[in-house]
């Protein structure tokens, strides 16, 4: 089963999920919250197509780590809990690790919230927007999601098209008045009447 959660505090609703035990959270992804040193479910947290992991808001990252602490059966015992998050692509495993244990690739990629005390003003919050899924229903959700990415994706591309078309359209015009502005002066002179007369009322060619 998986767990989802709504966090409102940061300016748009933030989706946080949680897998029953340790063995469902292998599976979950991208930017993943948990104790370290102690044993606890691992929180996900969806990340926004602009959002960055390492810039995130500080009320947002406080919700996760509240419900890390609470889905810790020794951690959510405990004053001072630390809780470690990284984005998911930074998470390292390999066949001699224990199902949810954790390591990083790059320990440069993390950072840490100390978590003094759990807040049951938060808890009670997050846990008014649980819901609760199956395995199969987080599959589904995550491959949506992944379509909606690649439909915005493929939007974004479109519309760059878009502008390079314009400004490809805009650069060969200017490029066509530059190569033609002679011309353009000259059939503006013929057009004007051609010969010039000078101040006395004859023509330059009449002088011998």
């Amino acid at each position: 089963m998986v767990y989802y959660f709504t966090s409102n505090v940061a300016d748009s609703p933030a989706v946080i999920y949680v897998g029953k035990d340790k063995f469902e959270n292998a599976d979950l992804k991208p930017c993943q919250f948990h104790a370290d040193n102690l044993s606890s479910a691992h929180v996900y947290l969806r990340l926004k197509p602009d959002q960055e992991w390492d810039k995130l808001p500080a009320g947002l990252i406080e919700d996760c780590a509240q419900l890390t602490k609470a889905n810790s059966i020794e951690g959510n015992k405990k004053d001072n809990v630390t809780v470690i998050y990284t984005p998911w692509s930074n998470l390292l495993k390999n066949a001699s690790m224990a199902t949810g244990q954790v390591s990083f690739k790059d320990q440069k990629k993390t950072r840490t919230i100390l978590v003094a005390t759990r807040l049951n003003q938060t808890i009670n919050r997050l846990m008014k927007t649980r819901t609760v899924a199956s395995a199969d229903g987080l599959f589904a959700d995550k491959e949506k999601h992944l379509s909606e990415l690649r439909a915005k994706a493929r939007e974004k591309a479109k519309e760059a098209r878009k502008e390079e078309e314009r400004l490809m359209k805009e650069r060969r015009e200017e490029k066509y008045k530059r190569e033609h502005a002679y011309e353009d002066l000259m059939n503006d002179e013929e057009e004007g009447g051609g010969k010039r007369s000078n101040q006395d009322g004859w023509d330059d060619d009449d002088f011998m």
